[in-house]
């Protein structure tokens, strides 16, 4: 990790839910989708927003915290927003963040605080879901500098306790998509002056590190050859509670 990691100004206010997440045990995944959660005394099938392997890790009886989007024309309108290694009846949890797709939203609500300046400068502007080749970007700030953002889960970057089971490990190759993105990221710095990909990690971590993937040398053989070109690499740290989400740190990565 980066010997002077940067730390968010003291008026830096957290990502607040609309609501507090409520606390279940993930009594099954059924499949990539799905988690079934004892919630409230009943079992409720909610959404997963991971959908690949988590951690090679087996999360039945893991605790979890769940979000309620109050939308009856959602098919499941409930969603696993972070796991927990903790047992189920620790006082005090430590919390994994794991809704990918949500992970923008927190990120726009740091950035427009400013919280990023040592990777952005100061905001005027910030625009999402940008056209770049055949990808959609994350983020284009102040129309110079693209920023990809990436919340990994296939790999949890932390001690595993003994007791919680492992799956069988299988062959995982890295997606021809992320491999895109960042050969448009370093396409980019033709016409644009800077190109960062953000890794966000929600929890204690030991520092981020590719995923060593069935495709693993074709991954690092291209994310050198970008991070060569110009590509910035960061890692950004967040705290999870069921309240609220902020930003612990972030530093640009030394080693992957």
């Amino acid at each position: 990790m980066n010997a002077h990691p940067e730390q968010p100004s003291p008026k830096t206010t957290s990502y607040v839910f609309p609501e507090p997440l409520r606390e279940g045990v993930i009594l099954a995944r059924p499949n990539r989708f799905i988690m079934d959660v004892a919630l409230d005394g009943k079992t409720v099938r909610c959404h997963c927003p991971v959908v690949t392997r988590i951690g090679n890790l087996d999360l039945t009886g893991r605790p979890c915290l769940v979000s309620d989007s109050h939308n009856p024309q959602r098919k499941l309108p409930c969603t696993v927003e972070a796991f927990s290694l903790d047992r189920p009846d620790a006082p005090q949890k430590h919390w994994i963040g794991m809704n990918q797709t949500a992970s923008n939203r927190y990120v726009e609500h740091f950035l427009k605080q400013g919280t990023f300046s040592a990777i952005t400068g100061p905001v005027s502007q910030v625009q999402r879901e940008v056209k770049l080749g055949d990808s959609r970007l994350d983020f284009l700030i102040n129309d110079q500098l693209y920023l990809e953002v990436k919340t990994p889960m296939v790999q949890i970057q932390t001690d595993i306790p003994a007791y919680v089971p492992r799956l069988p490990e299988k062959p995982f190759s890295s997606t021809d998509r992320v491999l895109r993105h960042l050969r448009e990221l370093a396409a980019s710095l033709e016409d644009h002056d800077r190109a960062v990909i953000l890794y966000c990690l929600y929890y204690e971590n030991f520092g981020f590190r590719y995923y060593h993937g069935t495709t693993y040398e074709k991954v690092m053989e291209t994310v050198q050859a970008c991070h060569d070109a110009g590509v910035e690499l960061w890692q950004a740290d967040f705290t999870m509670t069921p309240k609220d989400i902020s930003l612990t740190r972030y530093h640009p990565l030394e080693e992957w």
